[in-house]
């Protein structure tokens, strides 16, 4: 988060999460009056601050780690736009007892063991649209599934852009919470199972808008 010019959060990486925002930017709509958004995974507050700038009515911000809230927190006072922040997992997101237009769901997905889980609690809460990140791994293109296979068949699951996930048993770049990542067929699958109906790709492979 950028508090002041040549002040900022994280300036070892600088354009984190810059990069993802500026194709945000592009799909989420600039007026949001009215409106309210969930940000789930909020780390310092970077989106939830983002969609607050637009007018949002109300802005919930949840993460798991109470240091991160305690960021959001600083940067939600610092900039005079107010967050509702609660500590809450991607899984106990009905435990907050509201609905909201729209989901802010990027980063998180690949750091979760039961991720299709995850997607059915959001879409639970869901109202409108969510936008969501996560990484992409794997082949690419899609595929269009028949509604139903035989015992027998196996071809199908040779077909390059077949769903697949990948299961990280140890690290990736160093981080034990890497779970799960997911070859875009994979992640559009289980987006459309989770009940989003329509998945829209955008200029980042990994950034999907997902409409109820």
């Amino acid at each position: 988060v950028v508090l002041q010019p040549g002040l900022m959060t994280n300036p070892s990486n600088a354009d984190y999460p810059g990069s993802r925002w500026r194709v945000l930017d592009q799909v989420i709509p600039k007026d949001l009056r009215g409106k309210s958004v969930l940000d789930i995974g909020c780390n310092s507050g970077f989106f939830s601050l983002e969609m607050k700038k637009r007018g949002a009515s109300r802005v919930v911000g949840v993460d798991i780690m109470l240091h991160l809230l305690a960021q959001s927190r600083f940067v939600s006072h610092w900039f005079e736009l107010p967050l509702e922040l609660h500590e809450c997992g991607a899984y106990d997101v009905e435990s907050l007892g509201s609905k909201f237009d729209f989901v802010v769901f990027i980063g998180v997905l690949y750091h979760l063991k039961h991720p299709l889980y995850a997607l059915e609690k959001i879409a639970s809460v869901c109202n409108d649209t969510m936008y969501f990140q996560s990484v992409v791994r794997g082949p690419a293109g899609d595929v269009n599934p028949l509604d139903d296979y035989p015992v027998s068949e196996v071809v199908a699951f040779d077909h390059p852009a077949w769903p697949k996930l990948y299961f990280i048993e140890k690290k990736f770049n160093g981080d034990e919470s890497n779970w799960w990542f997911a070859t875009r067929s994979c992640l559009k699958a289980m987006l459309r199972t989770a009940g989003f109906r329509s998945v829209e790709e955008t200029s980042n492979p990994e950034i999907f808008v997902c409409r109820k």
